[in-house]
């Protein structure tokens, strides 16, 4: 299996392995979001709504919902920095899972989640607020690494960018240009049909990840999650053996 992964989350980086790395992770993202919405009765990848409903709450005098939303936001927020924090001093260290490490860490973020869901369920008033807060802070976690693997062309925890630029470039696809020539002095319009393909299969990911997360949270509950942090940690395990071996041979 690990020749099959090798280079998805190494240092040296490919267009083809960031592809890869990004359908995986939005099959993760769909999953544990549709997933935390079952467990939690909301979603977890995209902020834009909580900081919505941060505004309507202080509105409408929902002080604790206030609170509830901030802490939402602040942990998805903490989770973009620890990403940022574990790669810059992975790379530093010249450590092959300098990309793997936050990876890891959100693999161990599911199976606390998976293991205590039992708890989260008898003490709902107590682990709640906790859930949410956990389940942000993976998302961050996931979108910050592969946004600096990528370079910022790829995100994975919510779709919203996504099905714009697929939006786009389905109207330049559909463009009809009168002239084989350029007008005005403007180039003919073209899709990016590449672009369209990976915003196509990142979208189709999400969903399918969705649908999975779904169907086994309502079939075997919290326990789905346990196969999702198997995938990531394989995902990410083979740069962490190298430099356990490099570290075993100086």
């Amino acid at each position: 299996m690990f020749p099959l992964i090798h280079g998805w989350t190494s240092i040296a980086r490919s267009n083809h392995a960031n592809v890869k790395l990004g359908a995986v992770l939005c099959f993760v993202a769909g999953a544990a979001n549709a997933g935390g919405f079952l467990a939690a009765g909301r979603y977890t990848s995209h902020m834009t709504g909580v900081v919505s409903s941060v505004a309507d709450d202080l509105v409408l005098g929902h002080v604790d919902l206030v609170a509830t939303r901030l802490g939402s936001l602040i942990s998805f927020v903490a989770g973009a920095m620890c990403t940022a924090v574990l790669v810059n001093w992975g790379l530093r260290r010249h450590l092959a899972s300098a990309y793997s490490l936050p990876l890891v860490l959100e693999s161990l973020a599911l199976l606390i989640f998976g293991l205590f869901g039992a708890a989260i369920s008898s003490y709902a008033s107590l682990f709640l607020p906790l859930t949410v807060m956990l389940l942000c802070f993976m998302m961050g976690l996931q979108n910050a690494v592969i946004t600096k693997i990528s370079h910022a062309e790829i995100r994975t925890t919510h779709i919203t960018g996504l099905v714009t630029d697929f939006g786009i470039e389905l109207g330049k696809l559909f463009y009809v240009n009168r002239s084989k020539t350029s007008a005005q002095g403007l180039p003919r319009v073209r899709a990016n049909r590449e672009r369209l393909w990976l915003q196509a299969l990142l979208i189709a990911c999400f969903f399918c990840g969705g649908l999975v997360g779904a169907l086994g949270f309502k079939g075997w509950g919290y326990i789905t999650t346990l196969p999702l942090a198997l995938l990531l940690w394989t995902v990410a395990l083979r740069p962490v053996l190298d430099d356990v071996k490099t570290g075993l041979q100086r």
